[in-house]
């Protein structure tokens, strides 16, 4: 396997065959239904259901929060172990709709790659731009996938310059699509010279592969019409003078990404690119962490938390801390100093996500996601190792775009609101922010679909019956700086200073003009738009 690192010691094998990756991509181009046919090859489930299909049975394995099912989108980010061949797959599923995007970018800090879907007939959209650019800033290697081309699309190569123009990445094509909408018939795998035939009449089996020796075999003319095979010749010839070979180093880099088509819903394509993670996906990379990095195969166990959710079970009140490995390998019922608390923490049912079913995980690797229930202790970007103080460096919390004040309905439910609110705050749902002056919360989100969706979740979870109201401020600016300068300013601007359920302080503003005033007024006083989520 390739190493960015020429001096980095071989990984244990039972490290080096994992690949811990997400899948990322804008709404609706596809990404639950390529995650049902991950699942389905990796045995993991039985038979994919349609993201709505009908009745219980078949909704979608990944999304198990009651909106999610409503609605048919992905709103928080799941995990998944499942094995495909000799490797174990590790896939974090990312919510796709842009309101959610700050549980997005923490995840790509646990993984080691992305798979980037992208929709034939759309291209590159908005939202995939921004994720691709979180992807960037982590250097993170990318793999592309563009679906749905059974249906009509663009053209081939129109798709390919898209997208090294709109994201500069070099695009190699893996597999060429023969024909398109209701004329698709497959496609040719360019780095094995392979048809792969697409069956129309059974979506959940595998195409068929029919192995033939480049694009001169007789055989091809058996299984492609002349005019589709001609135009076939034709682009794969222009394709191989005009695109950039693979190289897998500079995949790995993340300056190229290999492009594979196919139709997830027909169950066409996927295994290719599964094939296409075994072979090219990064195994488990060190983490950038103060004072050192870590490296995978250090034999100490060394994790972080990059995500927690609430009342995954709603007849437990529990909370399950996502934690990705960084090193070592993990036994159940392991004693880890919770690095922050500096308290040891006796991790006794650590679980493992296998589709919608969890189970107790008796071990796991670096490179693996495991959910440890716990009361609160754990909250995003918590260390968790075999006693030395590392702290994982690098899980951003982002200053909330949108603000509004809650009240419960009923004022005798007050206490129970804090309490609610707390909660999702640590789970970093939300921002919660507790003015100096005067009562009641604030909270700030990233995009509007989540008041609903806090709403609808303390009403469910806690009993609580909520609404919001308009707040006269609009955005919220972490404050640091020397003590005196900070106390001299918080007691200038009593009216506007709050703070967050860390207890650190925040200034809320209205208007651009407020923070222009700051900086010019108080000079040793920085105001910032992110927060490291650390201790």
């Amino acid at each position: 396997m390739l190493d960015t690192a020429a001096n980095r010691p071989a990984l244990p094998p039972e490290i080096a065959r994992r690949r811990t990756f997400a899948i990322i991509s804008h709404p609706d181009a596809g990404k639950t239904t390529l995650t049902e046919k991950f699942l389905l090859y990796g045995g993991a489930i039985q038979m994919a259901g349609q993201v709505r299909a009908k009745g219980e049975a078949r909704r979608t394995r990944s999304d198990f929060m009651q909106m999610e099912k409503d609605r048919g989108i992905s709103v928080s980010a799941s995990a998944m172990s499942f094995d495909f061949k000799t490797f174990r797959f590790n896939l974090v599923d990312t919510p796709g709709h842009s309101d959610f995007s700050e549980d997005t970018y923490r995840t790509l800090t646990a993984v080691d790659a992305a798979i980037m879907v992208i929709d034939g007939a759309k291209g590159v959209e908005s939202q995939t731009r921004k994720l691709f650019e979180v992807c960037r800033l982590r250097d993170l290697p990318i793999l592309t996938f563009c679906n749905k081309m059974d249906r009509e699309s663009r053209d081939t190569f129109d798709i390919i310059d898209e997208i090294q123009e709109m994201l500069a990445i070099d695009v190699t094509p893996a597999s060429w699509p023969i024909g398109m909408g209701r004329e698709f018939l497959g496609c040719y795998d360019m780095l094995n010279d392979r048809l792969e035939l697409m069956d129309r009449a059974d979506r959940n089996r595998v195409a068929e592969t029919i192995k033939i020796k480049g694009l001169d075999d007789p055989l091809l003319e058996k299984h492609v019409p002349e005019i589709l095979l001609e135009q076939l010749r034709e682009e794969v010839e222009m394709a191989r003078e005009l695109l950039p070979a693979l190289d897998p180093q500079s995949v790995l880099e993340g300056h190229m990404t290999p492009i594979w088509f196919g139709s997830a819903i027909n169950s066409f394509g996927v295994k290719e690119l599964m094939d296409g993670i075994a072979t090219y996906g990064p195994e488990p990379q060190p983490q950038s962490a103060e004072p050192r990095q870590i490296s995978p195969e250090e034999t100490t166990v060394s994790g972080f938390v990059f995500k927690v959710q609430a009342n995954m079970d709603p007849k437990h009140r529990d909370r399950v801390a996502f934690v990705r490995l960084a090193s070592g390998h993990f036994i159940r019922g392991m004693k880890l100093t919770h690095v922050r608390s500096k308290k040891p923490m006796a991790i006794t049912n650590p679980v493992m996500f296998l589709a919608s079913d969890r189970e107790l995980a008796e071990e796991a690797w670096a490179g693996d996601i495991i959910g440890i229930p716990n009361h609160g202790q754990l909250r995003i970007g918590d260390t968790l190792t075999e006693g030395e103080a590392l702290r994982v460096t690098g899980i951003p919390s982002f200053a909330p775009e949108l603000l509004q004040g809650v009240r419960a309905t009923d004022p005798m439910k007050a206490k129970h609101l804090e309490k609610a609110l707390m909660q999702f705050a640590e789970e970093g749902a939300a921002k919660v922010f507790k003015p100096a002056i005067g009562s009641g919360f604030i909270v700030g989100v990233v995009g509007a679909l989540q008041f609903e969706v806090l709403a609808s979740r303390i009403e469910l979870e806690y009993g609580i019956p909520v609404r919001f109201e308009q707040s006269q401020f609009t955005s919220a600016r972490w404050v640091s700086g020397d003590k005196q300068a900070v106390e001299k300013f918080t007691n200038a601007n009593k009216q506007h200073i709050a703070h967050d359920h860390d207890g650190d302080i925040v200034y809320l503003t209205r208007l651009q003009w407020d923070i222009d005033r700051i900086e010019r007024d108080f000079p040793d006083v920085t105001l910032s738009a992110t927060k490291e989520m650390m201790v």
